[in-house]
């Protein structure tokens, strides 16, 4: 078992936002639910106090994350060292959604750069965290990041992701609802 800690402090919030991957996973309350784990990047994560972070949530061809949290809550976040020193921490805790408008949308927006794929903001409330060793974490090397969400949604227009997001966004795999049309 890896150590516990009570709340982020400096030198934890450093190597959490210094990770360039990280990791959300979410589950419905139906026993034949849809485990859900997504894949994050970008500059869009935030520690936002000792036990709060928060991250823009980008469109995507699904809404799973933003349907398990409006409908329960859990939420764990995982992050890997890929560099030299190995090391997994993961922050477990009661996620919420906003949207444009709500002041936590607003709050952490301001702190990245703008991106037209943005669709919500995710603060979650962290009442476990953990540290475990990661040797079983290969060494990668980071080259760049992807920046297809970007493109896709330039492309697409703000008209068209509406109408994107109306498509892929109002349901869950499971059904739960996601964001309205």
């Amino acid at each position: 078992m890896g150590k516990l800690f009570d709340s982020i402090d400096d030198t934890l919030k450093a190597w959490i936002e210094a990770q360039p991957l990280w990791f959300v996973g979410t589950a419905p309350l139906a026993a034949d639910g849809h485990v859900n784990m997504s894949p994050r990047g970008h500059d869009s994560f935030s520690v936002l106090g000792p036990n709060r972070v928060g991250w823009v949530d980008y469109t995507g061809s699904g809404v799973e994350t933003i349907a398990h949290l409006r409908e329960n809550g859990r939420v764990c976040l995982m992050f890997a060292s890929f560099d030299s020193r190995p090391r997994i921490v993961r922050l477990h805790g009661r996620g919420t959604v906003s949207l444009p408008g709500d002041a936590d949308f607003d709050e952490v927006v301001a702190l990245h750069p703008d991106n037209p794929s943005t669709r919500a903001v995710i603060t979650v409330d962290v009442t476990r965290i953990s540290d475990s060793c990661g040797w079983g974490v290969p060494v990668m090397e980071m080259t760049g990041e992807r920046d297809l969400i970007r493109l896709h949604a330039e492309k697409k227009g703000a008209a068209g992701m509406t109408a994107y997001r109306a498509q892929k966004n109002t349901r869950s795999i499971d059904g739960l609802p996601g964001l309205t049309a």
